[in-house]
């Protein structure tokens, strides 16, 4: 079977049900391993244990996750005891297939669950060299949110004519609400942090995961919340397995508000109380923005799904919008008076709990001695605003980011984009088709700052204009018009494209390939001359 479902739409059952029927506990334990599910994380392979054990926990089923970072002793103490069923990432099934501790003779089921994150995360070989390993009398089942040309691959050679499943996400029906409310504020890089701040401090959040790129990034801002009195817990790949346990446990059992984490460490975490979810950055893809507001709105609930842009990123959230079908607010940096009348309404809440939980008579001769002197009301708005300024001191404004109206258009925009006025810069260079009479190179004059692009492969890779332009338009959404001059060596090549656009297209083209292969991208270093 080939699944394509995005999180949350309940694949871990799907499988794991039907699974317990074709096992067969309490077998010899040579002979009693019937499924293997491979995982790309540790937190998604303790997870899927967890479920399997749940379902099968009346029927003896003993499912054991596996991976790299925990004690391989007792693993293999407990593979040796027998197991029904083993969820593990591709390194360590691997590693115990070749020191022979797992055997598969007996597996009857594979799963490959996330597909599309194990080959990001480089583990093809492995999973090639473990499906061989398992018996050819099997049923497979490949679950994956995309379905990418590498996938295809995959279940070309190792799944026999398989029944296609897609599950969509759950439609809306016009009129009503979405469940995930999706905003972004655009901010300008220096003042990302405040913003951040500001906007926690207004939508007051049960429980959020904030994603950030880098490890770095996570422990920067991990550190700068704790600062600011939130109880903020860091995820990456960097902690040790016993460090990411008490991590979840802390943020599971809400001992911790806010989890910072990176993309990998939190894939497939499932925790059902996470009303926010913020992107401290754009996401580089729609597939990553929809695995990550995924973590919200979860069981029925509402959540909120909050973008912090930069003015040169606001192009990616119009592609994300374009791929995703789905809109993105846009909305305005709370003011210092918005966060104000936001404490107002939360000191006024918590007076109102305070005064329906009662035991008050301790404090009611204050009261009255006071009001003896003073007249009630003053006496009470003194009260609200002494509560009132144990929330922090006063905020600073965060200067408003006006976007340019003059840009590079997306295919979202294509349509409804102007036509530029006769006689223009951008008039002539359409009429010319966008084309130089310099031999080779396609040339547009732009109305917008110019970067230069280094693409790491040129003539010798058999690379051509047309492969660069349509890497371009294609993964990073760029309309065509936006790409000027293209200039192509033996070894490399230079385009050049809008500036305030121009990182985004390198971390699009880095996670892409060109004629089937990654390359170099990066910035011209030498802006000035030909390369």
């Amino acid at each position: 079977m080939l699944g394509q479902a995005a999180t949350g739409t309940g694949k871990t059952a799907a499988f794991a049900l039907p699974l317990l029927h074709v096992l067969t506990p309490n077998a010899e334990p040579r002979e009693r391993l019937g499924a293997l599910i491979l995982v790309p994380t540790r937190e998604l392979a303790m997870q899927v244990a967890e479920a399997v054990h749940k379902y099968g926990k009346a029927m003896g089923i003993v499912a054991l996750p596996i991976y790299g970072g925990a004690p391989m002793e007792s693993q293999l103490r407990a593979l040796k005891r027998g197991v029904d069923v083993v969820v593990a990432t591709p390194g360590r099934a691997l590693d115990h297939i070749r020191r022979k501790t797992m055997r598969l003779n007996s597996v009857k089921v594979v799963i490959l669950d996330e597909a599309d994150e194990m080959l990001d995360m480089g583990f093809a070989e492995d999973l090639e060299a473990i499906l061989t390993e398992t018996p050819a009398e099997r049923q497979t089942a490949l679950f994956s949110a995309t379905l990418p040309p590498r996938i295809a691959d995959i279940a070309n050679k190792h799944l026999r004519n398989p029944v296609r499943v897609r599950i969509d996400r759950e439609i809306v029906p016009a009129g009503s609400a979405p469940r995930v409310r999706q905003v972004a504020y655009i901010v300008g890089r220096a003042h990302k942090n405040a913003t951040l701040g500001r906007v926690l401090d207004v939508e007051n959040p049960t429980s959020a995961i904030v994603f950030c790129r880098t490890r770095t990034e996570v422990d920067e801002l991990t550190e700068t919340l704790n600062g600011r009195g939130y109880r903020a817990e860091a995820l990456h790949g960097g902690l040790s397995q016993e460090q990411r346990d008490r991590v979840m446990k802390k943020f599971r059992a809400n001992t911790a508000d806010l989890l910072i984490a990176t993309d990998v460490a939190a894939r497939g975490l499932d925790v059902e109380h996470v009303s926010h979810v913020v992107n401290y950055d754009v996401p580089t893809s729609a597939e990553a923005y929809v695995h990550r507001i995924g973590r919200t709105g979860r069981a029925g609930r509402e959540g909120v799904a909050i973008t912090l842009a930069e003015p040169r990123e606001h192009r990616l959230l119009r592609n994300i919008e374009y791929l995703t079908k789905q809109k993105i607010e846009i909305a305005t940096v709370p003011t210092v008076a918005d966060l104000r009348a936001r404490r107002i309404e939360m000191t006024k809440t918590s007076l109102r709990e305070m005064i329906l939980g009662g035991e008050l008579d301790h404090f009611r001769a204050v009261v009255d001695s006071l009001s003896q002197e003073f007249d009630i009301m003053d006496v009470a708005a003194a009260a609200v605003k002494m509560a009132d300024a144990k929330d922090g001191a006063d905020a600073e404004e965060i200067p408003t980011v006006a976007l340019r109206t003059e840009r590079p258009a997306s295919r979202h925009d294509r349509e409804r984009a102007p036509t530029p006025k006769a006689g223009s810069r951008r008039h002539e260079a359409a009429k010319a088709g966008g084309k130089s009479s310099s031999g080779g190179k396609k040339r547009i004059t732009p109305e917008w700052d110019v970067a230069r692009l280094y693409i790491g492969a040129g003539r010798n890779s058999n690379i051509r204009p047309a492969d660069l332009v349509g890497a371009i338009v294609n993964e990073a959404g760029v309309d065509a018009r936006a790409i000027g001059a293209i200039q192509i060596t033996d070894r490399f090549a230079l385009v050049e494209v809008p500036d305030e656009i121009a990182d985004g297209i390198i971390e699009t083209l880095r996670a892409t390939t060109i004629k089937g292969k990654r390359v170099p991208v990066r910035r011209d270093r030498e802006q000035g001359g030909a390369g």
